[in-house]
């Protein structure tokens, strides 16, 4: 206790149990602040590509692929106005002819509820430590397992089709 009040009254100097070490010089190699040895920064490289010229006799070969997806914009507050309107008139169309009103309701309810809930569920299982790995592998098990079974031979893939129209069919009502 009595090295540490005085190492602490006294310049800087190092305190080794309980007996006193000179200061370094303020010129020694001790004193000064260390200095990191990194590697130079590699060369900086120029991705520029030459500049395009919008009036040039001869198409670019990039320009001949994206001729097919010009686009026109146009901007008209008439035109956004009726779109609006007509939206707006189709949904109360739309809304007006649901002859059950509070199953839609009680459907879309149930829809955002369901997906807050799976929210809450998948935020708490990635919080457990080990259990995103775990659930990470399972998923990676399952994908391999149905690519395995589903999309590898031909004949599963047509089994996999046949069984994907059967499940619309049964959905729209239209089947067996």
């Amino acid at each position: 206790m009595a090295a540490t009040a005085f190492a602490a009254a006294s310049p800087p100097a190092a305190v080794l149990s309980g007996s006193r070490l000179p200061a370094p010089a303020p010129g020694s190699a001790s004193h000064r602040a260390p200095v990191l040895l990194l590697p130079p920064p590699p060369p900086r490289r120029s991705f520029s590509s030459p500049p395009i010229s919008l009036s040039s006799s001869q198409p670019r070969a990039d320009h001949c692929r994206f001729s097919s997806l010009r686009a026109r914009a146009t901007s008209s507050s008439e035109e956004s106005s009726g779109s609006g309107d007509e939206l707006l008139a189709d949904l109360k169309e739309k809304w007006d002819s649901v002859e059950n009103k509070s199953t839609v309701l009680l459907y879309g309810g149930g829809a955002i509820v369901a997906v807050w809930l799976s929210s809450v569920v998948v935020g708490a299982i990635n919080s457990v430590p080990l259990l995103p790995k775990i659930m990470e592998l399972v998923g990676l098990g399952y994908t391999g397992w149905f690519v395995y079974r589903y999309l590898l031979f031909k004949d599963s893939r047509k089994e996999l089709v046949n069984d994907i129209e059967a499940l619309k069919k049964k959905i729209a009502g239209t089947g067996e």
